[in-house]
């Protein structure tokens, strides 16, 4: 019979024979880290090899994931359907094993990880969707929602800002079902870690409520062994298990050295390895005993099987129930989700109010949630500025894990984590909200949410510089144009209450990538639309005024400054001129459409054309082209009221009256 010892040293084997054949990775942590990895996955976690969608799994995050490698080693061992020749191609184009762990790409892969402390935040979001799930469907004799999330974090990690905000919470929250495991070996790339993090992380998280223990021997499977289970006996806190390790364990020369974080052992240090830990066996060769003794298929086939004859009994006991389960965690819509938006548009359409678009974000939430049960929220302390409360939200606690709303407090960055999280685990579309210009913060959950094209909603109010006296600090002017250039990154700006209710209902639809919501603080006008106008904002673009005929000049605009081009237009139009006006609420949704849609709305003949928006101008140049121009800000702002701003900056009637004149000479 294998020893643990031997067990772990197929990761130690696997990892560094696949680092050294592509010449590139980080051998270190899985070999430091293997022996940790064997008894969590042979002895703890709950999963299906053959189901990696199982509902009621246990989630496994590497938040460290330049060790991905650690990763790639248990899938395929316990039998993923990650095969030999994936392994053998690790960090190659097009493979299975990419150099960091990526949704999506590895059956098994739970979240993108290797930007450090972010699998971390991700984890935090999981375990509060799993625990508020449970509050809403588990019934007495019946936990069909009852699984645990572990995180591996590194040194790194815990540098990392986003690991103080995702921990803070996660400790006021009394996340009991998260598991995070520290893989203490005091190396970074740049060596020992002592010169620059000598902080007391045990006393930190234990500061934070989390419970902490201390001093565990990462390569004491024993100590390992009993680490767990008095973690996953505290079901009222979040456990931190601090694991010493050596990086890059049973390397005669270059373990606990910074020299094997970062890159291949060499061909000569993989021999001395192989002698040291007694792999007698050839590169990527793992005997049968060894596959054996690390297939989880047949176990986890029967934890399915056990979870499915439970669900089964409560389908029969509480059917409506199970039938809303199964819809959430599938990601479907509700079957009355398409009349309630459009009953919602139209009611908006005819109230005809003159309101700030995230007032509108909020009367489509009243509007919405009641048929939205998935719909789970919060803001980073800017709840009533960014109006993302509604008449059926119930703020998330300690003792209250049945709630929809959750209070982040300042902490934007683990705050679009978490929210990742929690679109990651299942059961829930997550919105998440703070103001246009503190998405700087959040930016790279952002980026990783848009990566992954995942679920994730964020409001971003106060959108530009119409928020006015909190000054240039505040005022967004190149936000709205980076997003637009983000990869799988939806992103809208609407001019009025419709447009925003449209806004909600595109992004609640995208189950392909995240959505950006750009609303403001000022109120805005309503337009005057017929339903065909209407139906055509979903299309992005669409033209608001001046489609009857060939254009003269083309004035492209969104959210503010559509009222702008329209007092324009009116004044242009009634010289004789042929104005049209096209509302861009979303670009990339536009430039999604038939070419023969394009072409209508901005014909390809008419090159006199402006595009207006409170930002800078460069990202407009591809709609106006060579003969256009550009009626933007391309400096910060100032500290003034709204009105006078867009007096300042030249963002009025009378200039683009001007612009509009000039093209027509």
């Amino acid at each position: 019979m294998l020893t643990r010892r031997e067990l772990a040293n197929a990761i130690r084997a696997l990892s560094m024979d696949a680092v050294q054949k592509a010449n590139s990775g980080h051998p270190g942590a899985p070999m430091g880290m293997a022996d940790i990895a064997e008894v969590l996955w042979n002895d703890f976690l709950r999963h299906n090899p053959a189901n990696p969608k199982w509902p009621d799994r246990d989630r496994f995050i590497m938040s460290n994931g330049h060790g991905s490698m650690l990763l790639y080693s248990l899938l395929h061992l316990s039998g993923y359907d990650l095969s030999l020749d994936e392994i053998k191609q690790f960090r190659q184009l097009h493979s299975k094993t990419p150099g960091h762990p990526e949704y999506g790409c590895t059956p098994g892969i739970e979240t993108t990880t290797g930007p450090l402390g972010q699998g971390l935040a991700n984890a935090v979001g999981m375990a509060l969707a799993e625990r508020t799930l449970a509050a809403q469907f588990n019934r007495d004799g019946f936990a069909i929602v009852n699984h645990h999330t572990y995180v591996t974090v590194g040194d790194g990690c815990l540098m990392e800002g986003i690991s103080h905000e995702a921990c803070s919470i996660a400790g006021t929250l009394g996340l009991g079902k998260l598991i995070a495991i520290y893989d203490s070996n005091r190396v970074s790339i740049d060596g020992d870690i002592s010169g620059w993090f000598t902080e007391d992380t045990a006393g930190r998280f234990a500061s934070y409520g989390w419970h902490v223990i201390r001093d565990i021997d990462g390569h004491d499977t024993a100590q390992i062994k009993a680490a767990l289970d008095e973690a996953r006996l505290d079901t009222t806190r979040p456990s931190l298990i601090c694991c010493n390790t050596i990086i890059g364990w049973g390397s005669p020369n270059k373990q606990g050295k910074a020299d094997c974080h970062g890159a291949p052992l060499g061909e000569q240090e993989v021999k001395l390895v192989r002698d040291a830990i007694g792999w007698q066996y050839a590169a990527f060769v793992i005997p049968d005993e060894y596959y054996a003794a690390w297939d989880a298929r047949q176990r986890g086939h029967r934890l399915e099987s056990e979870w499915q004859e439970i669900f089964q009994a409560y389908s029969r006991r509480y059917p409506d129930l199970a039938s809303e389960f199964n819809r959430r965690m599938q990601g479907k819509l509700p079957f009355n989700w398409q009349m309630a938006i459009q009953d919602h548009i139209r009611q908006t359409g005819t109230k005809a109010e003159t309101i700030a678009s995230r007032k509108a974000s909020q009367n489509t939430l009243e509007g919405l949630g009641a048929v939205l049960p998935e719909l789970i929220g919060g803001s980073a302390d800017l709840a009533g500025s960014n109006l993302t409360i509604w008449s059926g939200s119930r703020p998330v606690g300690g003792k209250t894990a049945n709630g929809n709303y959750i209070y982040y407090g300042v902490r934007e960055f683990a705050m679009a984590a978490i929210n990742n999280g929690i679109a990651l685990h299942g059961g829930f579309i997550p919105y998440c909200a703070t103001f246009l210009m503190f998405s700087e913060y959040a930016r790279n959950a952002l980026r990783m949410a848009a990566l992954m094209k995942i679920r994730s909603i964020f409001v971003f109010t106060h959108d530009s510089i119409g928020l006015g006296e909190d000054g240039p600090t505040h005022q967004a002017v190149e936000q709205a144009a980076t997003l637009r250039l983000m990869p799988n990154m939806s992103v809208w700006r609407p001019c009025d209450a419709v447009e925003s209710a449209i806004a909600w209902k595109a992004a609640v639809e995208n189950d392909n990538g995240p959505t950006s919501l750009l609303f403001s603080r000022q109120s805005l006008a309503h337009i005057l639309r017929t339903d065909e106008q209407i139906r055509q904002i979903e299309y992005g673009g669409y033209i608001l005024t001046g489609g009857a005929e060939e254009p003269d000049v083309i004035i492209i605009a969104t959210g503010s400054e559509i009222s702008i081009a329209m007092h324009t237009a009116e004044k242009m139009n009634n010289r004789g001129k042929r104005i049209r006006v096209v509302s861009m609420p979303s670009t990339d949704v536009f430039d999604a459409q038939p070419q023969e849609y394009r072409d209508t709305v901005l014909p390809p003949a008419c090159r006199k054309r402006i595009a207006v928006e409170a930002g800078v101008s460069d990202y407009w140049r591809k709609y106006v082209g060579l003969d256009g121009m550009v009626l933007g800000i391309d400096r910060f702002g100032e500290s003034a009221p709204a009105a006078v701003l867009y007096e300042h900056f030249g963002l009025t009637e009378a200039i683009l009256t001007g612009i509009t004149e000039s093209l027509l000479v």
